[in-house]
């Protein structure tokens, strides 16, 4: 029972904001648009400049955690590739995006602070830099056949943030106090905020209805890429609360933002929201076991 109410304890938490953002989004009318566009050209940004700037990482700590995310992110690419085989391009890009794309922030910050706590955040935040960068690669390039989203991610607030905060993190400097409450209270924001979000986004998608194509994506997604986390987190000498972090953040369901992607390059938006869903509905189910094993 201890177990049981330990897993309750994690996500219970999660998914009451998740569940009262669908509920104002629809009795209110909000719009998750706005807030989706304070989370990411704000407040995520503060996030992860306050999480790595203070984060005392060590160069190797951090390349073995991008290393270790980035192959999870990787073999679920190659998984989704070959059960897509043969099919529309269209319909293959929507599959492969979301069988890799996890939804580390959202989602996946929560899940890691409350299965741990507040010192695994900045964990988080590398598999969230590593695994939104390649996503949005992948879902321009996959979308388009080229490689024209390489530009396009690594000019994104979440992503330039990176560097300076690098910077700082290895060499102790230290913001000016009014400069570094203002980023550290707007980081705060983080995970209230992108669950609201979700919520509301989850609320405008409607009832999923299961095909094959979700079950193409989601195996990939759900199954393989944390197991595949499992074994490059051993691989790579990351333990405790840094290894957990990773494997976790793999174990996250699609990304809400494959959906709005789909939407801007008209990739089947219908089908790709429909999988959002479905893979959000599934982790209730997948990521209990996945709590217990990293706990």
């Amino acid at each position: 029972m201890s177990a049981v109410r330990e897993i309750v304890d994690i996500l219970a938490p999660v998914l009451m904001l998740v569940a009262i953002g669908v509920v104002v989004g629809r009795r209110l009318g909000i719009q998750a648009e706005p807030l989706a566009k304070l989370a990411y050209w704000v407040i995520g940004p503060a996030f992860i400049f306050d999480s790595l700037a203070n984060a005392g990482l060590a160069s190797d700590l951090l390349g073995r955690l991008a290393l270790a995310s980035f192959a999870a992110f990787g073999a679920s690419v190659v998984a989704a590739l070959a059960v897509t085989f043969g099919l529309p391009h269209d319909r293959r890009a929507s599959i492969v995006t979301t069988a890799a794309w996890g939804n580390t922030g959202n989602f996946g910050l929560a899940v890691v602070a409350f299965t741990f706590d507040a010192e695994a955040l900045p964990y988080a935040a590398v598999c969230l830099v590593v695994v939104n960068t390649t996503g949005l690669v992948l879902g321009v390039a996959s979308a388009h056949g080229g490689w024209r989203g390489v530009a396009r991610a690594f000019t994104r607030p979440m992503t330039v943030v990176v560097a300076p905060a690098l910077a700082m993190n290895f060499t102790d400097a230290e913001l000016p106090l009014a400069v570094d409450r203002s980023v550290g209270l707007l980081a705060g924001a983080i995970i209230p905020v992108m669950l609201i979000t979700l919520g509301i986004q989850l609320g405008q998608m409607g009832r999923p209805a299961v095909d094959l194509d979700v079950v193409r994506a989601l195996v990939p997604k759900l199954v393989l890429q944390p197991l595949v986390a499992i074994g490059t987190v051993a691989a790579v000498g990351l333990t405790g609360d840094a290894a957990g972090a990773v494997v976790l953040q793999a174990a996250m369901p699609p990304a809400v933002f494959t959906a709005v992607l789909a939407i801007e390059q008209k990739i089947r938006p219908s089908e790709t929201a429909t999988i959002v869903m479905a893979g959000t509905l599934a982790s209730i189910a997948t990521l209990p076991f996945v709590i217990l094993y990293v706990r």
